[in-house]
């Protein structure tokens, strides 16, 4: 009887420990993302990088009749992020917000990067996810963090825009009367 009473005590200490821990990394999220600032965004994706992701976004749907959207921002505000609203989330609110899930052919595709978490997540409508799955998103999303944790914001956005792109044209090849549906220019939130 006394052993048990022993393994139960020190199963609350470790869930004790546990849950110190998730208080601690939550309270390591809130900082980040408090100090997060429009300043960060603009240096980390300054004028001339919005413009070579506005133009890598032209030419890629000039190859398919996809629409891709790419949102950039800095940190969430303190209500969402205080009850946990994580990147995965906040992308979904994202594409409703700028109507992604609108497009005729739904084959609309958000590639959102929160930046204070650097965390990179790609929405695809149904027409596009279908075909190609989650693990290939995922996939995509890993190499653009690669190069984000090496500072390579363009880069590493740019590479994710050519492979979302490889695609789009084998699954969703251009057509004559294709039109834009979306906004090509990066979204700064």
């Amino acid at each position: 009887m006394r052993r048990r009473g022993i393994q139960r005590r020190r199963g609350r200490f470790r869930r004790r420990r546990r849950l110190g821990a998730v208080v601690t990394m939550r309270m390591e999220r809130i900082a980040r993302h408090l100090m997060a600032t429009r300043w960060s965004v603009k240096r980390a994706f300054p004028r001339d990088t919005l413009a070579a992701i506005d133009k890598e976004i032209r030419a890629s749907e000039a190859m398919h009749r996809g629409e891709i959207r790419f949102a950039v921002e800095g940190a969430l505000h303190i209500d969402p992020l205080l009850r946990g609203q994580t990147a995965r989330e906040r992308a979904i609110d994202v594409f409703s917000q700028l109507r992604i899930w609108d497009t005729e052919r739904n084959n609309g595709i958000l590639i959102y990067l929160l930046l204070a978490d650097r965390g990179v997540e790609i929405v695809a409508d149904r027409g596009i996810h279908e075909k190609v799955g989650e693990r290939e998103w995922e996939r995509i999303c890993r190499t653009m963090e690669t190069a984000f944790r090496q500072a390579d914001y363009e880069g590493g956005v740019i590479e994710g825009i050519r492979e979302v792109t490889r695609h789009l044209a084998e699954h969703f090849p251009p057509i004559d009367d294709d039109r834009n549906e979306l906004p090509d220019a990066p979204a700064v939130l």
